[in-house]
């Protein structure tokens, strides 16, 4: 017997009735579960992210609470894969994408923003219960976690984002290692958005610039004598940055180009990657979703001083933009970074 066939493969029914919302909660408790017992669930934990979903948003957080622990008291006396099957039969046709989305909501990892690969196993039979095709499941996942980067951004950008004005020319870097005049523009709807070792520029129409900044230590100047320069600027990207600043958002990000600069800051290391709906802005679809526009990205890895620097540009596609080839594309973005590392004054 699988791992879950006590659950997705139950013949057993409650009597009990449930409105296709609350079938919807009661998908979330079943996931919430399925890797524990229903005594660990944590009825308002879930009635908490429950209310945040647009499913319930005629409900209260009292209403909640109470259907979340119905359904718990459902799973405890006649076991979860009873509701999931009472469940999957209230489901309307409407709710069934919903639904998986909840059970996703359930084992994300909010911090990393990426389904734990412990989960995913769960994850594909509850798809195969509710008979989602797979590409459906993965677009429900991928707006899962968009929601929630989001939302993320929106935290960020209250607590650490400026709006810019004419006064304000340049931003200086907290520890002092450098300034740079601000590349984008307030009537364009500019912003400066920063936070400990990185600071972002970006408008309404697409455009961002972005400055990592680390500084170096005993350990990381011993593994660039031993790699060599350009290795080490190069993994740094590939085995560092991309994977955790781009790909865990977006798993269909790929490098497009590397190449090493030799002339440029006495050693500098280009990348490209492309990022299908990975632009910071969106666009509106017929149905009134917003889907993410698809972008470049380009990336410049370097040392100056005690610090290593990843200068980086992105641009954005409009749906019906006539892209250049990969090489133009690449070469524009190239020089925009390279431009703008000009402008700026290490210190």
């Amino acid at each position: 017997m699988g791992k879950y066939d006590n659950i997705f493969n139950s013949q057993e029914k409650s009597e009990q009735v449930l409105t296709p919302e609350e079938a919807v909660a009661a998908i979330a408790v079943v996931t919430a579960a399925a890797d524990s017992s229903v005594e660990d669930v944590d009825a308002e934990d879930i009635a908490m992210i429950l209310w945040e979903f647009e499913v319930f948003e005629e409900y209260s957080e009292e209403e909640i609470s109470e259907v979340v622990y119905r359904l718990i008291g459902i799973a405890e006396d006649e076991g979860i894969g009873t509701l999931f099957n009472t469940a999957n039969d209230f489901l309307s046709d409407e709710l069934i994408l919903d639904a998986f989305a909840a059970g996703v909501l359930m084992v994300i990892d909010e911090e990393q923003l990426i389904i734990p690969q412990a989960k995913t196993p769960l994850l594909k039979k509850l798809q195969q219960a509710l008979d989602l095709e797979e590409e459906e499941a993965q677009e429900i996942i991928q707006e899962v976690i968009a929601a929630y980067e989001e939302a993320e951004n929106e935290e960020y950008s209250d607590e650490n984002e400026t709006l810019l004005d004419s006064d304000l020319e340049a931003y200086e870097s907290p520890l002092g290692n450098f300034i740079v005049p601000i590349p984008v523009e307030s009537q364009r709807g500019g912003r400066v958005q920063h936070q400990e070792g990185v600071v972002g520029f970006s408008d309404d129409y697409g455009t961002l610039f972005r400055i990592d900044y680390y500084a170096l230590t005993p350990e990381e100047e011993e593994e660039i004598e031993s790699m060599g320069l350009e290795k080490y600027l190069q993994s740094v990207l590939i085995d560092k940055y991309v994977p955790q600043a781009i790909s865990d958002n977006l798993p269909d990000a790929k490098v497009e180009q590397n190449e090493y600069l030799e002339e440029t800051m006495d050693g500098a290391y280009f990348m490209l990657v492309n990022m299908p709906k990975g632009s910071t802005i969106s666009k509106q679809e017929n149905n009134g979703t917003a889907t993410r526009m698809d972008a470049y990205r380009g990336l410049l890895s370097f040392f100056n001083g005690e610090f290593l620097y990843i200068v980086s540009y992105q641009r954005s596609y409009l749906e019906d933009e006539t892209r250049g080839s990969l090489e133009e594309e690449a070469y524009h973005i190239k020089q925009n970074i390279l431009g703008f590392v000009e402008t700026i004054e290490f210190t």
